[in-house]
């Protein structure tokens, strides 16, 4: 992008004005200012970012983990989640032994890992378990986790049908995707239904028909459906356990085998080397892809007693059949239902949704929290996955945790069509800071850059605008996704298991440092502050429950509604700022002058997105809120039956009386339709029409461009981020009062941790966001600078640099290609060139005949990390964005050197080590097929 004007040190510039003015800052402020910069300028340890750690295959020796602590160190990470995993397929082990997990010899190994790490100020969190979820070849059988199915299977009849168990238990089987080998099947009952089932009446139980293996019944004339009803024990195994962790999974319903595990761990750790307290910050627990699990011994008296009956005869109705991580796909199959049926299975489905996420929340969460309370430690949760509540399970856990992917099309796209392409964060970000906001805590953890689609292509550019988007979710501190255990000696690339490829023999590993800084003053900054929100969110959970069951989050196969997410997205974009809610919240919140209250969070706007199903007393809150003066939205539909099957015909004429007098306040409860598309201009129309104030008012909202607020004592915070790796976008932002009334207006540097003071026109600031950029604006009482001075470089006259360039790339490998262009390209072109990986240098000479308006040079698009020298002086480094430097004082009159050094990522060269498994598994099979990726600097670059 040609511009004719430049500011130093960022693109800030004031409205209305033709000179734009920024000051760094030299002189001092108030106290709590100093506080909140100092944070800032130079972040603690805890702030920056740890890494998930995997210990491959446990095959971990002292000199190794002392080795890779320093790298660590060196990096600046300050933090280590120890995750003992199965050691990588197709991976060459070079002879070393694993150590068993809890053997004598891994806890003193571990005690090891906690010494050297303290010694490095390292915090050191600690994986329950190994690998996902919790498990062990050592658990008794009745500790195993439990699923009931169902099989189906279409008969015509009159006939007599035969066949055996095995075939039945065929049909039920799940395809899951890690299936235990030692799974027993338990026949619970057979029905048989016709194609259409009106009553529960109509199914027939013909489980009688049993004899010994074989099963035998009379199909009358017709068509019907053989209902099998299959109880499986032990039927999922760890995923990646190591050794001494894998085997059956937990069942996670089971209080009493949740407290022996958890116990289990912590005194054979402790019986060795003491208190974990003063060692580790945390333990941890990951997702929970529990495969459908969905039983234990007494489902059905802890059933009866939440919900006043018996569950037994409802279960092959409300069922759906399931495969790999408990996902379905198809939701019509068997037998269909009468409308009247169909409703009150979808009450029970929900009524059974219910009884699984209590009873997981009171047996394995609850038991997790109270025994890291137990052992004075945090607990640190990623508390979702397939039967948790969606909000209230991270309440409780000292640092909830969500979590952040690299995926296709981030940085490229933001559509409508799919919620995740084009987003780094996941649907669950937005639940679990939410959850921490309501509950009142700032440290919102996250897995980020978890990544399995784009392995070896992960820039730094691309890294970061994953992390900018954490931030926009609500995300104060990363987890990042992760750090391989692996010899130097390994086999290029070494030992990789998952992830992003945060390793030494990574090209971009000496500049990762600079990511590293960046997202440690970030992280800083945001603890020390609360994010703002007065609009609330209710989604329409119990409608997702009744009608699809819970889903395997943060990637649902069904979102309902599946525009969900890009509600609060068009608030964040159009300057508002929103929390999502839940039924139970609602109704703990307090309604006074027109605010609903909860805790510290005050909302005077609420969304209920397609909300069909609702308990009547959130409907009662509903209306106490709107009679104190808020304001309801319904989008799409109005509440209109309960949910659960008791009393349902009580609870839908309750919940009906106070919807329609909610309906009496057609200003304050109002309906509306979502649109077909661009969910942002119709948030931009709704905000004006019904005056839905933002904070800070955008002229010209984009997909790719959004924002956050937050607030510390006496500042106010603003982030915006540009998401987009091609394009820049100019916006113009004007600030309520409330942001800076006798307030001074800034931009931090999160890389250099400078900051600059603004000038604004009448409250209102221009930001020229470069294309994968943030901005940090900070509004506080600090005192007046002296008058700025102007920084501005106006020149009408742009440069392009033509000359011939001697281009040498130092592969990896340890070749050399040289090669001289006449004009830039992208190197992915050139056959020569396409499976490059590692430093090109780029060489030119320029004649400047006057320097006095030359203070810049553009290298235009860039694809890595760029080094620029002019006549042999470091201009700097750029890792991200729009590469323009300063070169003023590095230049000549008449001829002048210019060199760039270029660090590339890895992927194209990767696809073409045709014996390296690792190398092909990641770019070239399955799901991981790679395309071949932008190399070099296809320019122009300019010089102004």
């Amino acid at each position: 992008m040609k511009r004719s004007t430049f500011i130093v040190q960022g693109t800030v510039i004031a409205t209305g004005l033709h000179f734009k003015k920024l000051l760094p800052s030299t002189i001092g402020a108030v106290a709590d200012d100093k506080s909140l910069y100092s944070h800032f300028k130079d972040p603690a340890s805890i702030y920056r970012p740890f890494v998930r750690w995997w210990w491959n295959g446990d095959k971990i020796e002292k000199s190794e983990i002392t080795r890779e602590l320093g790298l660590l160190k060196n990096a600046g990470i300050s933090g280590v989640e120890i995750n003992p995993i199965k050691f990588p397929a197709k991976t060459n082990d070079l002879g070393k032994r694993s150590v068993q997990w809890l053997s004598e010899e891994w806890i003193e190994l571990l005690q090891f890992t906690f010494e050297q790490a303290k010694s490095l100020d390292i915090t050191c969190d600690l994986l329950v378990g190994s690998g996902w979820p919790l498990g062990g070849e050592w658990l008794e059988e009745e500790e195993h986790s439990q699923i009931v199915v169902i099989g189906t299977k279409t008969i015509e009849g009159p006939l007599t049908y035969e066949t055996n168990l095995s075939e039945l238990f065929k049909e039920a089987d799940p395809a899951i995707y890690s299936p235990y080998k030692e799974k027993k099947l338990e026949l619970l009952s057979v029905k048989l239904l016709p194609l259409i089932v009106k009553t529960a009446g109509d199914a027939k139980d013909i489980s009688g028909k049993i004899d010994g293996e074989k099963f035998s019944c009379q199909i009358p004339r017709g068509k019907y459906v053989l209902y099998t009803l299959v109880k499986i024990k032990s039927f999922m195994q760890v995923i990646q356990g190591a050794p001494g962790a894998t085997g059956p999974v937990l069942n996670h319903f089971n209080k009493q085998a949740v407290e022996k595990y958890l116990s289990h761990m912590s005194a054979t750790i402790q019986q060795k080397l003491g208190p974990l307290s003063g060692r580790i910050r945390a333990l941890f627990i990951d997702s929970l892809e529990l495969e459908g699990a969905n039983w234990c011994n007494d489902m059905p008296a802890e059933f009866k007693k939440r919900r006043g009956y018996d569950i037994d005869p409802w279960l092959p109705f409300l069922l759906y059949k399931i495969v790999a991580m408990g996902n379905t796909f198809v939701f019509e199959y068997g037998v269909e239902y009468g409308a009247e049926f169909k409703d009150m299975i979808q009450r029970v489905r929900y009524d059974f949704e219910l009884t699984k996420a209590e009873l997981l929340k009171e047996r394995f969460l609850e038991s997790f929290i109270t025994w890291c309370k137990e052992n004075k430690v945090q607990s640190r949760v990623q508390a979702y996955g397939r039967g948790y509540f969606p909000l209230e399970s991270s309440f409780e856990a000292d640092i909830p945790e969500c979590e952040t992917w690299l995926r296709p099309g981030l940085g490229l796209e933001m559509g409508e069509t799919d919620y995740r392409i084009g987003r780094a964060y996941t649907m669950v970000n937005k639940y679990v800071s939410s959850a921490a906001h309501l509950k009142g805590k700032r440290h919102v953890s996250c897995e980020e850059l978890t990544n399995i689609h784009m392995v070896f292509n992960e820039s730094l550019e691309l890294m970061k605008i994953a992390s900018d988007q954490s931030i926009i979710s609500g995300v104060t501190h990363s987890i990042l996704h992760g750090f391989n255990y692996s010899p130097p000696d390994a086999l290029f690339p070494g030992w990789v298991i998952y992830g992003s490829f945060i390793n030494e023999r990574n090209p971009w590993w000496n500049y990762f440092y600079y990511f590293i800084e960046y997202k440690a003053r970030l992280s800083a900054i945001l603890q020390q502050a609360t994010m703002f929100a007065d609009i609330a969110i209710l989604t329409a959970t119990a409608d997702l429950w009744s009608i699809y069951g819970a889903q395997n989050d943060p990637f649902p196969v069904t979102m309902y509604p599946d525009w969900q997410t890009l509600i609060w997205e068009a608030i964040h974009k159009n300057g508002n700022g929103c929390d999502y809610v839940s039924e139970k919240v609602i109704q703990d919140c307090t309604a006074q002058n027109g605010f609903l209250n909860y805790g510290q969070r005050k909302y005077r706007t609420l969304f209920i997105i397609q909300v069909e199903r609702m308990e009547p007393a959130t409907a009662k809150k509903l209306f106490d809120f709107i009679s104190s003066g808020g304001r309801v939205f319904c989008i799409e539909s109005y509440p209109e039956k309960s949910y659960g099957l008791n009393n349902y015909l009580q609870n839908d004429e309750e919940l009906k009386t106070w919807i329609d007098r909610l309906k009496n306040y057609p200003d304050q409860f109002i309906f509306l339709k979502k649109p077909e598309k661009d969910f942002l201009q119709w948030f931009r129309i709704i905000q004006e029409k019904y005056q839905i104030t933002p904070y800070v008012n955008i002229n010209s909202p984009n997909p790719f461009v959004s924002q956050v607020r937050y607030q510390a004592k006496e500042a106010e915070i603003l982030v915006f981020i540009n998401s987009s790796l091609n394009d820049s976008h100019e916006i113009v932002i004007n600030l309520s009062d409330e942001i800076v009334s006798g307030k001074q207006p800034w931009l931090w540097d999160p890389e250099t941790g400078e900051r600059y003071r603004i000038v604004m026109d009448n409250k209102s600031i221009k930001l020229d966001m470069g294309r994968a950029e943030l901005k940090l604006l900070v509004f506080d009482k600090g005192k007046n600078a002296p008058p700025p001075v102007n920084t501005v470089i106006t020149s009408n006259k742009s440069i392009e640099l033509k000359n011939t360039w001697s281009v040498t790339g130092n592969h990896i490998d340890g070749s050399t290609i040289k090669k001289e262009m006449k004009n830039l390209e992208n190197l992915k072109d050139v056959p020569e060139w396409v499976n490059f990986c590692g430093n090109i240098v780029y060489k030119t000479k320029f004649e400047l005949k006057e320097i006095t308006h030359t203070e810049r040079i553009n290298l235009g698009k860039v694809y890595g990390v760029s080094v620029l020298t002019i006549n042999g002086k470091n201009a700097g480094t750029k890792w991200y964005g729009q590469r323009i430097y300063q070169i003023g004082k590095f230049l000549n009159s008449g001829m002048n050197e210019i060199e760039i050094q270029l660090t590339t990522t890895m992927g194209n060269y990767m696809k073409t080590l045709k014996d390296n498994p690792i190398a092909q598994f990641w770019t070239n099979e399955g799901r991981t097929i790679q395309p071949l990726q932008p190399i070099g600097m296809p320019g122009p670059v300019t010089i102004f």
